[in-house]
C-alpha cells in the first residue's frame, strides 16, 4: 500500500483552442509547468490532441486511439486541470466535446471525476466572458461529481498579451493565481491516492 501512496500525482490538463500558442493553452501549460515543480507527473491534451477527437456521439461505442488515449489518462489521473476560452459566455465546443467523451468512465469503479479535484483556468475578452463561462465549467465539474477548486483562474485577454513570445506568463498576477489552481488541485490528491491504494489493494487481496 505504502508504494502506491507515494508515488508521485498524476494530473492531466485538458483544454486550448484550434490556434496554436492560444492563451488558453500557455494558461493550462504554465499551471502544469507549477505542477510538475512539485513532484507531479503531468499530461496535456492540448488543442492540436482535442481537435483530432472525433464529435462525441453517445450510440457509437467504437473509439479512436485518439479517444482511447484521453479517456485513459483522464481515468488514472488523481487530478485534473481544464481551461476553456470563454465563447459567447460558455465552455469551446471543442473543450466540451473532449469532456462529453468522459461519459465513457461511467462504469468505472471510480465513475466520472469522482473524488478528485479539477482545477478551472478560464480566458475571455472581458470579465463578463469570464465569470459566465467558469460558472459553466464548474456546473459541469459538478454533473461529472468533480471537486471544482477554491479559486478558478480567470484570465481577461481584452486588449492585453499576458503571454511572451515563449509563452511565458508576463503578469505576476496572473502567474500566482495559476500556480494557486494547481497548487490546491495537488493539495487534494494526498486522499485520493490513500483511497486508490486502499482499493487496489482490496483488489489484489479478493
Amino acid at each position: 500500500m505504502t508504494r502506491h501512496a507515494t508515488r508521485p500525482p498524476f494530473i492531466v490538463g485538458i483544454g486550448g483552442t484550434t490556434r496554436p500558442g492560444s492563451s488558453t493553452e500557455r494558461a493550462l501549460t504554465t499551471a502544469l509547468a507549477h505542477a510538475r515543480s512539485r513532484g507531479a507527473n503531468t499530461r496535456l491534451f492540448g488543442g492540436k490532441e482535442l481537435a483530432a477527437l472525433p464529435a462525441f456521439n453517445p450510440e457509437v461505442t467504437t473509439r479512436t486511439p485518439q479517444e482511447l488515449a484521453f479517456v485513459d489518462a483522464v481515468r488514472q489521473a488523481d487530478g485534473i486541470l481544464i481551461a476553456s476560452p470563454g465563447y459567447h459566455g460558455g465552455v469551446s465546443g471543442l473543450v466540451k466535446n473532449a469532456i462529453d467523451l468522459l461519459e465513457d468512465l461511467r462504469g468505472d469503479s471510480r465513475v466520472y471525476l469522482d473524488g478528485r479535484a479539477v482545477g478551472c483556468i478560464i480566458t475571455a475578452a472581458g470579465w463578463q466572458g469570464c465569470n459566465t463561462t467558469l460558472a459553466a465549467l464548474r456546473a459541469i465539474v459538478h454533473a461529472l461529481r468533480g471537486w471544482p477548486t477554491p479559486l478558478g483562474a480567470t484570465l481577461n485577454t481584452a486588449g492585453v498579451s499576458l503571454f511572451d513570445k515563449e509563452g511565458n506568463c508576463t503578469d505576476v498576477a496572473v502567474q500566482r493565481a495559476l500556480e494557486t489552481v494547481a497548487e490546491q488541485v495537488l493539495s487534494f490528491t494526498a486522499p485520493s491516492l490513500t483511497r486508490r491504494a486502499a482499493d487496489d489493494c482490496a483488489q489484489s487481496v479478493a
